[in-house]
This record gives C-alpha cells, sequence and structure tokens, in this order.
C-alpha cells in the first residue's frame, strides 16, 4: 500500500445524516453508539479531533471537551455540521484527508475516528496519523467494523459467503467498505503506538427483524448490557476501544496549529488563506472551513 495517495471515500454532495440517520431506520444504533461514547470519554479535555465527523451527528456528545476540531474529506458534511453546530470558537471545521492530518505533532489531548475507519484502504497508515498529532498519554476512541460478528461466521460456516471471517486480513464488501478483524486493529494500534485500554462490542441486535419489533430504546437497554463484554470477545458488527498513546513524543509547541500536509511545514494561521512558507502551496479557507483537500496554489 502505498503511503501518499490511497483512494479516497468522498461524501461530497451526500445527504448521508438524513438519509441514512434520520430517515435509515438507525434510531437503535444511534443510541447505542451515545452509551459507548458516553462509557469511554474522558470527563473533561482541552482539544479534541473528530476525525469523520460528518454532519456533527456525535460532536453534541464530547460534552468534556473545551475545543473541537471537525475534520471530514467532505465539504457538504462540513457545511451540514455547521448548520447543526453553528459557528463558534468551539467548533473548528477542517476538510482535509485523513492520511494527511493538516496538524502539527502533539497538539490535541483527544481524538475519535467513529464510523470511519472502515473507509481506509491503509488503516494503519490513517492510525498512525492520529498518533502523530497525539500528546503523550492522549486519549484515543476507535469504531470499527467488524468482519468476526456472529451473522458473519454463520453465514461462512453455512457457505453462504465466500470470505472468511476469521482471517486477518480485511475484506472489502463494496467499494472502499472494509471489515476488520479485532486481532489485526489491536495489533495495528500497538505497532503505531497506542497501548489499548477497553473494548466495548455494539450494535449487537442490528436486526431489522428485531429493530420492527422492539421499540430503540429498549434495544438499546440490552445493547448497553452486552457492551460490556467487549474485553471478553467481539462478535458484534461494531467495536468501540479506548487507547492511550504511549511514548514520550513532543508535545506542540505554543501557538503552532496546522502544518501543510503537502511538505510539513507549519503554517501560520489566516483567516482568509493559510500560506506555506516552504512549499508555497496556499489553502483557502471559504465560509469557515479550513479548506486541505487541495492547495489553491
Amino acid at each position: 500500500m502505498t503511503e501518499k495517495h490511497p483512494p479516497l471515500c468522498d461524501y461530497e454532495g451526500s445527504d448521508y445524516q438524513k438519509s441514512f440517520w434520520e430517515q435509515g431506520g438507525r434510531a437503535y444504533e444511534d443510541k447505542a453508539e451515545a452509551i459507548a461514547l458516553k462509557r469511554l470519554l474522558p470527563e473533561e479535555g482541552r482539544l479534541l479531533l473528530e476525525i469523520g465527523a460528518g454532519a456533527g451527528r456525535n460532536t453534541p456528545r464530547y460534552t468534556g471537551y473545551e475545543r473541537i476540531v471537525l475534520l471530514d474529506y467532505s465539504r457538504t458534511q462540513l457545511r451540514q455540521a455547521q448548520a447543526r453546530l453553528g459557528q463558534s470558537r468551539r467548533y473548528l471545521y477542517v476538510a482535509a484527508d485523513a492520511y494527511r492530518l493538516p496538524f502539527v505533532d502533539g497538539l490535541f489531548d483527544g481524538a475519535t475516528m467513529i464510523r470511519t475507519l472502515h473507509h481506509m484502504q491503509d488503516a494503519p497508515l490513517a492510525l498512525r496519523q492520529v498518533r502523530r498529532v497525539l500528546r503523550p498519554a492522549g486519549s484515543f476512541i476507535l469504531e470499527y467494523a467488524n468482519k468476526l460478528n456472529l451473522k458473519a461466521i454463520f453465514r461462512y460456516l453455512l457457505r453462504r459467503q465466500d470470505w472468511n471471517p476469521f482471517s486477518l486480513a480485511p475484506v472489502e464488501f463494496a467499494a472502499l467498505n472494509f471489515d476488520f478483524h479485532p486481532k489485526a486493529v489491536r495489533q495495528w494500534l500497538d505497532q503505531v503506538g497506542f497501548d489499548l485500554q477497553r473494548q466495548l462490542t455494539v450494535s449487537h441486535f442490528r436486526i431489522a427483524l428485531l429493530k420492527r419489533l422492539f421499540p430503540a430504546d429498549f434495544l438499546a437497554w440490552l445493547d448497553a448490557g452486552a457492551q460490556l463484554t467487549g474485553n471478553w470477545w467481539q462478535l458484534s458488527p461494531s467495536v468501540f476501544t479506548l487507547n492511550h498513546a504511549r511514548g514520550e513524543s513532543l508535545a506542540a509547541a505554543a501557538g503552532a496549529f496546522f502544518q501543510c500536509p503537502q511538505c510539513t511545514a507549519p503554517l501560520a494561521d489566516d483567516p482568509e488563506v493559510l500560506a506555506c512558507p516552504q512549499c508555497a502551496a496556499q489553502y483557502a479557507v471559504r465560509d469557515g472551513i479550513y479548506d486541505f483537500r487541495e492547495p489553491i496554489a
């Protein structure tokens, strides 16, 4: 896999928040994920990076953090997040590639990546970037799609699917949509410098019939109990993990924030254009969104 330009999943122009979450019959999954996040989030923090923030569905749940940076590759999703959350000093909106985060090393004391890793063809590279921008002992909440779920196991044993849920290799079941083996994810986290603290299994009852028969609140209540088995086994479609950055990496210097995704030189913040003093690349700030998708010059 290349470390420069893995293919990117782009939700530009998508009504994902409305079609998938608000009208897609996923109230149970949303409630179950809220329970998991509440269990894993620290009580307080200074600066959080939300990778794959989308339209800001989870952002209001990060109540303990003073400031939140919402990062997504889609400008459309960030504009929807702005409409939901408003523009204030507490929220910073950044359009950028998760493989080349436009931030200096050791900037954040927390990060989340929820329903995002499954779009990463090079998952270790994305995780390495998260570790780079975290301060020592910073917390990282990662959710991933689990290939070793019970439905996949039964389908494989009954010869209803070709791919093996027990193998460590990711499975791409649709273009840029991957399921991962829990052991492989744990290995990647360890290799890039994270210590795993806790695992929660989530969305155990993601079955259409059950969602038709029972209210979302009841299923979420059941899920809340089942989540607690996550350190013992991981057999649900979704797994949440809490990780701490390991090692003695330096924290960002005072006042340092953005860096050029092309050459990694620090950038001076500007209300209209961020200009790189090293490679001369320029990045626009449009309607409150810092746009690092591609240079304007």
